[in-house]
């Protein structure tokens, strides 16, 4: 009982939450660049939030199942289909034994999410299933996915009277998104080298876009924008970064650590991206315009309680309507 690849995709990992508390021994947390997506996909299927799953790049791998189940698609669009059927994001939909499940063109959006009933049988290395590219280990075999691997699946639930003789079926259950989902806008907060900026930096840091360059991957963002200038030539000593620290290199130009940032970085942090923004961050690629917004810890605090509480109720919402769905249709 698996999900096989019969294509290979351009960087397609199994990520989770991330591994944290390894840090201080030089190992960094990896983990889905987009956690917000990630457990929409998990709530959508009944799965535990932190459930790992799939994440893909476009082109991404084209995928057959090998026994009926359900799955959720979250994050970017890149026109899913199954068997040349467009099916919709952000819906629990039922696949059958030989179903094709494919990406066919890019329309917004960078990293798409694939979550199955009841998870992937992948083996955890300390305590996380996501795939740590540089040290070879986590995930599937700690790679990217190569055709023909097949991963196993922890459900055997037999959901072939659901589908009612059809390759696949859409469940009545969604999940909305608010309007500004996709906004170019990012809200920051000062990091701890803030005030080595001069004024005009500071301003030039508010009020004008910054465009992703190509030399962009997981690791980090790098940033064309106007040079910034500091205050003093004091250098750093080599401290502690996370996911959304924005670093000033020495030529004036900045990047953004993501999921698979160092561990500690010897560059100055002047901001950081506060958490509910992260997502959106993830969901941007190359050519894309950030406009870095200051903020406040409070609206920081109040954006990221606000998109826990949406996930809390989409993941109750979702078991019961499972649930009941489930219980209609056998009986």
């Amino acid at each position: 009982m698996s999900l096989k690849v019969i294509k290979a995709g351009i960087l397609d990992t199994i990520q989770d939450m991330g591994r944290y508390g390894y840090q201080q021994l030089g190992i960094n947390p990896n983990g889905a660049m987009d956690k917000y997506a990630m457990q929409i996909a998990n709530a959508l299927v009944g799965n535990d939030l932190q459930e790992a799953v799939i994440e893909l790049h476009f082109p991404g791998s084209v995928f057959r199942f090998t026994q009926p189940t359900l799955i959720a698609l979250s994050g970017a669009d890149f026109s899913p289909s199954i068997n040349g059927v467009p099916v919709p994001l952000h819906h629990c939909i039922a696949v059958n034994k030989k179903d094709e499940l494919q990406f066919n063109k890019p329309v917004s959006g960078a990293r798409a999410y694939i979550a199955v009933h009841g998870g992937l049988e992948i083996k955890e290395w300390l305590q996380s299933r996501s795939t740590n590219l540089k040290a070879g280990a986590g995930g599937f075999r700690g790679r990217n996915l190569n055709k023909n691997d097949e991963l196993l699946l922890k459900s055997k639930n037999d959901f072939c009277y659901l589908l009612q003789g059809n390759d696949s079926k859409i469940l009545p259950w969604f999940a909305g998104f608010a309007a500004n989902e996709h906004s170019p806008e990012i809200f920051f907060l000062p990091g701890n080298e803030w005030e080595w900026l001069t004024e005009e930096s500071k301003k030039i840091f508010t009020t004008t876009p910054f465009v992703i360059t190509e030399q962009s991957d997981r690791m980090g963002y790098r940033l064309e924008n106007t040079p910034l200038i500091t205050l003093t030539n004091e250098e750093v000593v080599s401290s502690a970064v996370g996911f959304g620290t924005i670093q000033l290199l020495p030529v004036g130009k900045l990047i953004v650590l993501m999921a698979d940032h160092q561990t500690t970085g010897g560059y100055p942090r002047v901001a950081h991206v506060i958490t509910a923004h992260q997502s959106r961050l993830a969901q941007m690629k190359t050519g894309d315009e950030i406009w870095f917004r200051l903020t406040d810890h409070q609206t920081a605090e109040e954006l990221l309680v606000k998109q826990q509480q949406h996930l809390l109720q989409l993941q109750n919402a979702c078991i019961f309507r499972l649930q009941e769905y489930l219980h209609a249709d056998r009986y």
